[in-house]
């Protein structure tokens, strides 16, 4: 491999991509864009419309929604007056949950009777209404223990001690910010999507125009000429993610814990595969519009199974398997342990060994191909 042609190559791809600035504009706009959209998905479910049905009107009532609201989770919006107007807020989606305390719940809490008080939640979706039953039930729990201890302070007496206390603690992300999981998560995503997509912009679109018939022409051999196109890419996708670094800081206030020279240096192992892959869609499409369907029917399984916006874990074992042949699901978890743990290399290895092997078999694959191609 000639040094001399690889740099003659390496130039003349700076020089396009300079020339281009509409493309160059769009590259480095796009990912902060897109972090921008996906770094305010929230997964809270705060503040859900509430519809109160209040027979009671009596002072322990009112305890109890305020007790309610004070979780956050409830927010009363509306006051009604019967069970139908309650399912009518409901059946609209005006309210999301329906609270009806009925007309002796005062009475019966004051004598230390049993009162019910029924919470309805649209399960629509049924991870919010899975979180807003927890709430309920768990307020009603803390609320009967009050009232215990309140009847047994009226007596004269101690409540007994708790046979079991669970003391938790929330590490790496004590104020359970949703952008501190979310916005390493996009960081991953976006620098897939920009490194595949920059691979077709600069392979596929050479040879709509013809001019990748004049490059085979020189004496050019194939490798120089794929190193050529991918290296000032790769220039590129390090810009990408330096400015991706700043929003994140900046803006969302989420910095990386760990090292961030670890961060530049196990990237290059991922751009490896992903460069590699946008080779391998550019050989097998005529035409840009092939290889932009091509690679998001790739990328969009690659973002659900990756574990960038939910657990791996959730998913069926099947798709696990699955996941894991996907270079992005090492990725992601190499950004969150620098960022979120800031852990080092003696923990991230096996998924920089992951990254290695795959992206050892996906460019493999593609300087094949390639060649075959140019044949």
């Amino acid at each position: 491999m000639s040094g001399r042609r690889l740099w003659s190559v390496v130039r003349k791809e700076v020089a396009q991509l300079r020339r281009d600035r509409r493309t160059l504009v769009t590259m480095l706009a796009l990912p902060v864009i897109q972090l921008f959209l996906y770094g305010y998905l929230n997964n809270e479910v705060l503040h859900q419309p509430t519809a109160v049905w209040d027979a009671s009107n009596s002072p322990e009532a009112r305890r109890l929604l305020q007790a309610l609201e004070n979780t956050r989770y409830f927010a009363v919006r509306y006051r009604v007056r019967s069970l139908r107007e309650v399912e009518r807020l409901l059946d609209s989606g005006r309210a999301k949950v329906g609270v009806v305390i009925p007309r002796d719940y005062g009475e019966r809490v004051r004598s230390g009777r049993i009162a019910t008080v029924l919470v309805v939640v649209d399960a629509s979706d049924a991870t919010s209404a899975r979180v807003l039953l927890q709430v309920a039930q768990g307020l009603g729990v803390r609320l009967s223990q009050d009232l215990q201890v309140r009847s047994l302070a009226r007596r004269g007496q101690r409540p007994p001690p708790q046979p079991v206390e669970v003391r938790t603690r929330a590490w790496y992300n004590p104020d359970l910010r949703t952008q501190v999981f979310i916005v390493p998560g996009v960081l991953g995503a976006v620098m897939q999507f920009v490194t595949t997509f920059l691979t077709l912009g600069t392979i596929v679109r050479e040879r709509e125009l013809g001019t990748f018939e004049q490059l085979v022409a020189t004496p050019l051999r194939p490798v120089e000429l794929m190193l050529g196109k991918l290296l000032p890419l790769v220039g590129l996708a390090y810009l990408n993610l330096t400015f991706i670094l700043l929003v994140a800081w900046g803006w969302f206030g989420v910095a990386a814990k760990g090292s961030l020279l670890l961060l530049y240096v196990l990237t290059f192992a991922f751009f490896f595969s992903s460069l590699g892959l946008g080779t391998l869609i550019s050989t097998v499409s005529r035409t840009f519009v092939q290889a932009a369907q091509l690679a998001q029917l790739i990328l969009l399984p690659s973002i659900l199974l990756s574990g960038f916006l939910f657990p791996r874990e959730s998913l069926p074992p099947a798709l696990q398997y699955v996941g894991l042949a996907i270079p992005l699901t090492y990725y992601v978890a190499v950004v969150r342990g620098i960022f979120i743990k800031g852990v080092g290399l003696e923990v991230l290895w096996p998924q920089v060994l992951a990254l290695l092997a795959l992206g050892i078999v996906v460019f493999g694959a593609a300087i094949v191909r390639f060649q075959k191609k140019l044949d």
